[in-house]
């Protein structure tokens, strides 16, 4: 009997170990099915969070989340502006593929695959929530430059949208003191009414913080999936122009001036919000079954870092430039019992780097009619530490060439070379691990670095170029 009994329990922890093995196989060749929420800041500079060491603004709940995860200390946004960073997380791909080089200069081609799409072919419900700015959300709205593309037409099931930026406070009023964009204070901004809910206009619960409003809409989304896979997009205002924050929070700022009253005290309201979605999380026991993104769109606004009330941290240049205080980025991501707590990385990462390493989480691949270039890398092996170096470049830009802006960089292993975005441009050529601050420019010292650069750079361009023709998508 004893042996029989033995026998049995052998058995059972023979099953268990198999069984244990199979799971973990099974995540390593991506069948696994977490939840993914991707958050992203606008106009937050490298030196806004206390977790790149800013010692006056207030983020503890983006400082726990980076110190419970990954920090990313040389993460890259695609573009040194909003539009065209936001399509180069959804697709993976540069910017100069998918034809949205600036602000307001076209929509997402419905050609593109984006995360959501793709997840929502292995089962995910899929909610977008803040700011979209990759074309109109609204049918009716009609403008000189850009198109009607909601979230809706890329696999968003659910979307809670604005176009473009919205004061951070009570986000249906213009500030006061505000007069740019052909707005007027105190009269409703850009209609009263900016976001849109699944097609129609919200208008309701959209006074006070605007990080809140968007937090609203989103909690539930993930409250009515807890049970099944969900993929939620959270894109918030904070801290774009209009920059203004409740009393509540300028109180905590009390010491300093007006405008850094309003810049901080907003970044501390969104981290609140970021506290929120994290402390549901773990009310609702998927905690562990998410993993939760965070990065910033661009460098801080140019007005604000030249007054000194934004900060990329050490690094030279904001929003606008191909420097790297326009191009990187404050980032993190959290995944208990995933991801180990305290990881750090300095490999170059970038915002093309979502859809690729998503794809790899959930076993998904390109059917052989929808194969096109994807620029990002999988980033697990980046967290993990069995990849200590992006075997890929970067390639990072935005054009205006009506008005002379052509920006553009590639980073390839230490060294960047970058056009200056402003007409007439300078090229520069920078070791960034000897000089991060871009502060010696190497193009005469190195010409046959420079020149192999810059050929590397004509390619992407020429293969960028002909995926905007039509190179990637199927009639």
């Amino acid at each position: 009997m004893k042996h029989s009994r033995y026998t049995i329990l052998f058995f059972f922890s023979i099953c268990s170990l198999c069984f244990g093995s199979f799971k973990l196989l099974a995540a390593e060749e991506g069948q696994g099915t977490p939840n993914v929420i991707l958050i992203m800041s606008d106009d937050q500079g490298w030196g806004d969070v206390g977790f790149n060491g800013n010692t006056d603004i207030q983020t503890p709940n983006l400082d726990s989340m980076a110190r419970n995860g990954v920090r990313f200390d040389r993460f890259y946004a695609a573009a040194p502006l909003c539009s065209p960073t936001r399509g180069s997380c959804l697709t993976g791909r540069f910017p100069f593929r998918f034809g949205i080089l600036a602000a307001h200069t076209g929509g997402m081609r419905v050609g593109e695959i984006t995360i959501a799409e793709m997840l929502k072919k292995r089962g995910y419900q899929t909610g977008f929530f803040g700011k979209w700015h990759m074309g109109w959300v609204k049918s009716e709205e009609v403008s000189t430059r850009g198109v009607y593309s909601p979230p809706s037409h890329h696999g968003y099931d659910e979307f809670f949208a604005t176009t473009s930026a919205v004061p951070t406070w009570d986000p249906t009023v213009t500030p006061e003191g505000w007069e740019k964009w052909g707005s007027t204070s105190g009269e409703p901004w850009k209609g009263g009414f900016p976001y849109m809910h699944n097609g129609k206009e919200a208008t309701e619960n959209l006074a006070g913080d605007d990080s809140r409003v968007i937090m609203d809409r989103a909690i539930p989304f993930i409250e009515q999936n807890k049970s099944n896979p969900f993929f939620a997009t959270i894109w918030f205002h904070t801290p774009h122009e209009p920059v203004v924050a409740g009393e509540e929070y300028k109180k905590r700022y009390a010491k300093f001036g007006k405008a850094r009253q309003n810049y901080y005290g907003c970044i501390t309201a969104m981290d609140e919000q970021v506290g929120r979605l994290r402390t549901k999380l773990r009310a609702l026991g998927i905690e562990k079954n998410t993993v939760v993104f965070f990065c910033s769109d661009n460098g801080p606004s140019d007005g604000l870092a030249k007054k000194g009330v934004a900060s990329a941290g050490p690094f030279k240049g904001h929003k606008h430039m191909m420097y790297e205080g326009g191009v990187l980025e404050p980032a993190c991501a959290e995944w208990p019992g995933v991801i180990p707590a305290e990881t750090t990385t300095e490999v170059r990462c970038s915002t093309v780097d979502y859809f690729p390493t998503i794809a790899k989480l959930v076993g998904y691949k390109f059917s052989s009619k929808q194969d096109r270039p994807i620029d990002g890398i999988d980033l697990m092996p980046v967290i993990n530490g069995t990849v200590t170096a992006r075997d890929k470049p970067l390639f990072l830009g935005y054009r205006r060439l009506y008005s002379g802006i052509d920006g553009k960089a590639i980073i390839s292993g230490d060294y960047k070379l970058l056009k200056e975005a402003k007409k007439k441009g300078r090229f520069g050529l920078y070791d960034l691990k000897q000089d991060p601050e871009e502060t010696n420019n190497l193009a005469s010292e190195k010409p046959e670095l420079f020149r192999k650069l810059s050929e590397q750079l004509a390619e992407i361009e020429e293969s960028c170029q002909l995926s905007r023709d039509g190179a990637d998508y199927r009639y």
